[in-house]
């Protein structure tokens, strides 16, 4: 994908929705100087781009009964194509997998995962590595505080 020319009213549009992406158009458009259908125009372009994914809701695993988070480092047995896109596959499909990034280094994959409790883990373990031939290792570290959760990204110079 080629990554749109963005100017500053684009910026400042992705840094207010990055912040609250329920924000209208009219307040928008009342901090960055342009009128709401303008900033609604923009916001299409920036949708049809693929600079703004999606927008979503933001919950609080603690009010949701899960409050524990795992960092699981994973070392496939082969790396071949098919395996490793097989493991993407399984990832994709487990609500309990919050992050995943295919890395460089000793593992394979590095996993956020959050579940309700060490039961719920080691169900989420059983079903994701024991299961599954191609896994030849995995580390876990438990976190044990959220110091910083999000997905704001950069956008100053």
């Amino acid at each position: 994908m080629q990554t749109p020319d963005l100017d500053q009213l684009d910026i400042a549009i992705l840094a207010c929705l990055q912040a609250d992406a329920r924000t209208i158009a009219e307040t928008i458009g009342a901090k960055v100087g342009l009128s709401a259908a303008a900033v609604q125009r923009r916001i299409k372009r920036l949708r049809e781009a693929g600079v703004i994914e999606r927008e979503v809701a933001v919950l609080s695993p603690q009010a949701l009964g899960l409050s524990m988070t795992f960092v699981v480092m994973v070392e496939m047995e082969r790396e071949n194509l098919a395996v490793l896109d097989a493991f993407r596959r399984q990832v994709l499909g487990d609500d309990c997998v919050q992050q995943c990034y295919y890395v460089t280094g000793s593992a394979d994959f590095v996993l956020i995962v959050t579940c309700p409790d060490m039961a719920g883990f080691e169900t989420f373990t059983r079903r994701m590595f024991f299961d599954n031939p191609n896994v030849r290792h995995f580390t876990t570290s438990v976190a044990m505080d959220r110091v910083k959760v999000g997905l704001n990204l950069p956008l100053g110079p």
